[in-house]
């Protein structure tokens, strides 16, 4: 069974499209008919290595691209599943409930085809590999630990928080920097208009009274012509560089140093650790708790974070834990948690109660984290409007010192 995308004709003449479960083509198009919908095209919504068409006349691969689940909908799929694996329903049954219950072809077809593959044989993590684009590595990581564990249910309800808070976060931050960035726009685009279109003939002005200019003008007038002259090519340029920054960072190489430079930079590195450390503990919590042996849902848990190098760092964690090492003395030999947490952990290895204590721990780290966050986009709009502010006062300056000595040789 997988999702088929199809373009039919009811009997009152009116077109419609949507997406069905079949077999095969064939099998789709007697599904329409037997629904009195005469079909015009039945195309796969599933890739095909090869690229070629399998059920002839008006089929065709990825008919609907490579479907991608935008956060929102992602986060209301996810607390779907896991309330509906919660109630003990089988994961092909979810995802089949889910699917029907979504509007968009992209996204139904999403989920029906995760169903075909849970239905071929291949765990849920599997095929969500499939998928990368919408369920990142931490998410994939997350369910692939509960399948391994057994505690799916738990998991997918940790995962549900995290997407949902993920979700709350990203949008909080998007309302907070909206007027901050159109402030920025703006006033960047007013200075270079003035740059070049303005100053320039205020300069011609000037030059034609023979007035000695003050240093501050000369300035504007050296980035006035910079900009005129040069001011297309530095955005190439700077366009070309983030280009290619950004397809270096595809390769495994390059975005293990990329993730050490920001595990490691004075700047990043408290925010990087926090964040992971977060991460990590959540997850290892759930599965500690959940009864999952320590060894287990710590190399489970190690795969749930995003930074490549504090990746590898767990894994060493996980490697010394498995010979015998206690997690407390393996965590604090890694130089990656905070003292805080250490301790706590040490605290729930003397007292049985670690899962409790993680727990408490990644509670604890998330609002410390979410806390600096909001300090920092609150110190966001005060910080460019004194910065805009400034490079205005500049150019006014710049402007009126020559209009008042021109006065004084006036006078």
């Amino acid at each position: 069974m997988s999702a088929w995308f199809y373009r039919a004709v009811d009997p009152g003449g009116r077109r419609l499209k949507g997406v069905i479960e079949a077999s095969s083509e064939s099998a789709a198009r007697a599904i329409l008919r037997e629904r009195k919908l005469l079909p015009l095209a039945v195309e796969t919504t599933r890739r095909k290595p090869t690229g070629t068409s399998q059920g002839g006349i008006g089929s065709r691969d990825i008919s609907l691209g490579t479907p991608r689940m935008g956060l929102k909908r992602l986060t209301l799929v996810t607390r779907q599943l896991a309330t509906l694996i919660g109630a003990q329903v089988r994961i092909e049954e979810a995802l089949r409930i889910v699917g029907s219950q979504t509007r968009g072809a992209r996204d139904a077809s999403l989920l029906l085809n995760l169903r075909s593959a849970v239905m071929d044989g291949r765990s849920f993590a599997a095929a969500l590999d499939d998928y990368p684009a919408t369920f990142g590595d931490y998410y994939r990581a997350s369910v692939r630990a509960g399948e391994t564990s057994g505690r799916l249910p738990e998991v997918m309800e940790h995962l549900a928080v995290h997407i949902e808070d993920q979700s709350r976060n990203r949008q909080a931050l998007q309302l907070a920097l909206i007027y901050p960035a159109l402030l920025a726009l703006v006033s960047l685009a007013v200075i270079v208009a003035l740059l070049t279109f303005v100053v320039p003939d205020i300069v011609r002005v000037f030059t034609s009274r023979g007035a000695d200019l003050p240093a501050l003008t000369r300035g504007l007038i050296a980035l006035s012509d910079a900009v005129s002259t040069w001011g297309l090519t530095v955005l190439a340029v700077l366009t070309a560089g983030g280009v290619t920054l950004a397809l270096a960072l595809r390769r495994p190489a390059m975005r293990l140093v990329w993730h050490r430079m920001l595990a490691q930079g004075w700047l990043t590195r408290n925010t990087v650790l926090k964040l992971n450390a977060s991460r990590f503990t959540g997850t290892l919590a759930t599965l500690v708790q959940s009864g999952v042996p320590l060894a287990d849902a710590l190399s489970a848990a190690a795969d749930t974070v995003p930074n490549l190098h504090i990746r590898g760092k767990l894994r060493d964690v996980t490697r010394r834990v498995t010979e015998g090492a206690a997690l407390s003395r393996a965590a604090d030999a890694s130089g990656i948690f905070p003292p805080m947490l250490i301790a706590m952990i040490a605290s729930g290895e003397a007292g049985g109660t670690l899962g409790a204590s993680l727990d408490r721990s990644a509670a604890e780290q998330s609002a410390d984290l979410k806390a600096k966050v909001a300090a920092v986009v609150a110190l966001v709009e005060p910080a460019v409007l004194l910065v805009m502010g400034g490079i205005v006062m500049l150019l006014v300056l710049s402007i009126l010192m020559p209009i008042v000595s021109l006065n004084n040789l006036a006078g």
